[in-house]
């Protein structure tokens, strides 16, 4: 892998052949978990300024019309997250020259906080092609990372590593994007929360940053100006269709088409009357009668429904384009011709992108006989991707199967996989938050996602904790189990599917960004976090995880007690800089007046384990109850649920996956939702104004 450092660049033709679709990673890794930032990426015609408000992307205008940007979200990456960026280059309009990377932290968080800062490029087969690591960030709140430019008829990318003291905001302003919108709702916020000061029952809100922008990158040439990036729009309510009540998120750049918010009436004489359907499941009698209906199914609607076909392409190193999708398709191989489930064709400019699908229903495992197999085929074909589409959950550093890979031959095939779970987190995602061009398109995502989401279907996600899940309980009941059990590494890792299935429904609820949070030393990597996590659970019969959901106060923190059966969803609270300890707990049981009269409540103290602790039942009539007797200073409050675990392996009313689910949803919606809100990511005041 080429490494860049900081100032120079590189011809992306001189890296690989498959650079017009590239994807852009930047990665960042903290101690504690929780460092986070947001992506952004910018436009810029020959003056390097954007040539409209629509050249701006990020977390709510995650994809540009014509394909050439596409922001994938983040996953998680060892002991922090990696943040995707999807280039078509041969889309990018002609009058745009360089194309700015960049990412923004909040809430007075800096930089130079977060550890492992890099950029990385990687080509359409996902083969990585270039690192810049970042040693000098600093305390800054915004960060270009790198640029992508237009050279000689060619595409180059330069190493930036520019910071800026005062944020997004002023980042975005000094490449021409109009932010005065985000002026009446900074002051209208302001005001609620001066309100809320008045009453003495708020903490403060943080500073705005304040100074100038940071100097030029020293490579520039004259007369560019490189600076940066603009203020997410402020949040208004979401259109949910969703038991669970979201946080409210930033508004869309276009109007798009979402579900309606309340059903309609039915016109039904009794509810034994069933809605027709578009893709009906009651003839499916075997998994080949699921596999086939649910591959047609889905490639489908990839292909009429363009906004969900490049959401799920685009990952994979697809370019923009129009997409064509065939199922059953025999392709000679030997004297016994080989029938992949799918295939996915996507045609630009003359060129065409194509790959071979491969597909599962109801916990079948993939068989790596038959990947091999198609791996094969398509470098001999010369197709650029095999994807695989399965129950199961990809981690990193652990396949779903082991395929070998010829190095003698030049053309490289990617292996990708997906999880039916993901496929339904971007239906709910498009038709329930962001939206789709045309009420037809949300239309066939609500019968694609009402068709997964039946019980028939046998696409319903992570769904079996493995072989390895019995023999561990046994063991650990029995005080048999020992350290170094190669079958507590199958558990771990099955627990982290969980987990991050567990993420994928509710964010797909939500319509915002939950993810995983892994806890570890620096440079330790995935395989060596996850032994230390078995050896744990064997000496304490306990599985963690973390979630940390966007605009909560904390991380939600679920324990799987494998010898009392127990499951525990928690999160901690900081306490409020203003006001008296009585004044917060009075606060807090006030808002949660709705939530479970069992919720336990315990307050964390300064330099101890934990401080005086009771049920919300019993503090409703005396807040104080929860306060220490000798006066140690609170940090902050506990709050905390627990429920029966399932004791069987499947997707049963009473199974295990099924109670972790349950635990969350019932912990976010009838808890979390009750909370503040941390503090808002506010733009500076000084800089609401476009630059020239």
């Amino acid at each position: 892998m080429y490494e860049l450092t900081k100032g120079a660049n590189v011809d992306l033709a001189a890296l690989g052949e498959s650079v017009e679709s590239v994807v852009v990673s930047l990665d960042w890794t903290s101690a504690t978990g929780e460092g986070d930032a947001d992506v952004s990426v910018l436009l810029l015609n020959t003056d390097g300024k954007v040539r409209g408000d629509d050249d701006f992307y990020f977390y709510n205008n995650p994809v540009a019309a014509d394909g050439s940007v596409q922001l994938l979200g983040k996953s998680p990456s060892g002991s922090g997250n990696k943040d995707r960026i999807s280039f078509d280059l041969s889309a990018v309009p002609a009058d745009v020259e360089r194309i700015v990377v960049a990412a923004s932290r909040y809430a007075g968080a800096r930089f130079g906080d977060l550890d492992d800062l890099q950029l990385t490029l990687a080509d359409g087969s996902g083969e990585g092609l270039l690192r810049y690591a970042i040693e000098d960030a600093g305390s800054v709140s915004a960060f270009i990372f790198g640029e992508l430019y237009r050279r000689g008829g060619t595409w180059k990318l330069r190493a930036v590593g520019q910071g800026y003291d005062t944020g997004l905001a002023s980042l975005a302003t000094d490449f021409g994007v109009d932010i005065d919108d985000d002026a009446a709702a900074e002051q209208e916020l302001e005001a609620t929360e001066r309100e809320d000061l008045d009453d003495g029952t708020t903490g403060t809100t943080p500073d705005a940053d304040t100074g100038g922008a940071a100097g030029r990158a020293a490579d520039r040439a004259p007369g560019e100006a490189l600076d940066a990036v603009p203020a997410p729009r402020r949040p208004e309510a979401a259109a949910v269709d969703a038991p669970l009540r979201p946080r409210p998120r930033p508004r869309t750049a276009k109007k798009k088409v979402t579900l309606p918010k309340a059903a309609k009436k039915t016109l039904a004489e009794n509810e034994s009357w069933k809605e027709a359907r578009l893709f009906p499941v009651s003839v499916l009698k075997s998994d080949r009668d699921r596999e086939t209906r649910a591959t047609s199914v889905l490639l489908s609607v990839m292909a009429q429904v363009p906004e969900f076909g490049r959401r799920l392409t685009a990952a994979f190193g697809a370019p923009a384009g129009r997409m064509e999708t065939f199922t059953e398709v025999v392709l000679p191989c030997g004297d016994s011709p080989r029938r992949p489930d799918g295939v996915v064709r996507v045609e630009r400019a003359g060129k065409l992108w194509t790959a071979l699908v491969e597909t599962k229903t109801n916990g079948n495992a993939l068989r790596a006989e038959q990947v091999q197999a198609y791996m094969d085929i398509a470098a001999r074909r010369g197709y650029e991707a095999v994807i695989t589409l399965s129950n199961d959950v990809a981690l990193e550093g652990s396949p779903l199967v082991d395929v070998r890979v010829d190095g003698r031959r030049k053309h490289r095939v990617a292996l990708w996989h997906l999880s039916w779970a993901e496929v339904a987190h971007q239906a709910q995602l498009l038709i329930r938050h962001e939206g789709v061009g045309n009420g037809a398109h949300a239309w066939l995502l609500q019968e694609l996602l009402h068709y997964l989401q039946h019980e028939n279907s046998g696409c319903h996600g992570f769904q079996n904790m493995g072989s390895a899940w019995v023999p561990v309980r046994n063991g650990i009941d029995d005080e048999t189990l020992c350290q170094g059990d190669p079958r507590t590494l199958e558990v771990v890792e099955s627990w982290e599917r969980l987990i991050r299935q567990v993420c994928l429904r509710l964010g797909g609820e939500l319509g915002q960004k939950v993810l995983p949070v892994h806890r570890s030393r620096r440079g330790t990597t995935a395989g060596a976090r996850r032994s230390m996590l078995a050896n744990q659970l064997c000496a304490e019969g306990r599985l963690q995880g973390e979630v940390r959901i966007e605009g909560t106060p904390g991380v939600l923190v679920i324990t799987a007690d494998l010898r009392t059966g127990k499951l525990r969803t928690a999160m901690d609270i900081p306490a409020p800089v203003q006001g008296s300890p009585l004044a917060w707990a009075k606060r807090l049981v006030r808002r949660l007046a709705e939530a479970p009269a069992d919720l336990h409540i315990e307050a964390l103290v300064e330099g101890e384990g934990g401080g005086p602790r009771g049920t919300l039942e019993r503090l409703r009539p005396e807040p104080a109850d929860i306060l220490p007797k000798n006066g140690v200073q609170i940090t902050g409050f506990k709050l905390s649920l627990f429920k029966n675990m399932g004791s069987s392996r499947g997707s049963a009313e009473s199974g295990f996956i099924r109670s972790v689910d349950d635990a969350v949803h019932r912990f976010y919606s009838t808890v979390v939702t009750h909370l503040d809100r941390p503090a808002p990511r506010r733009a500076p005041s000084t800089a609401l104004a476009p630059a020239g």
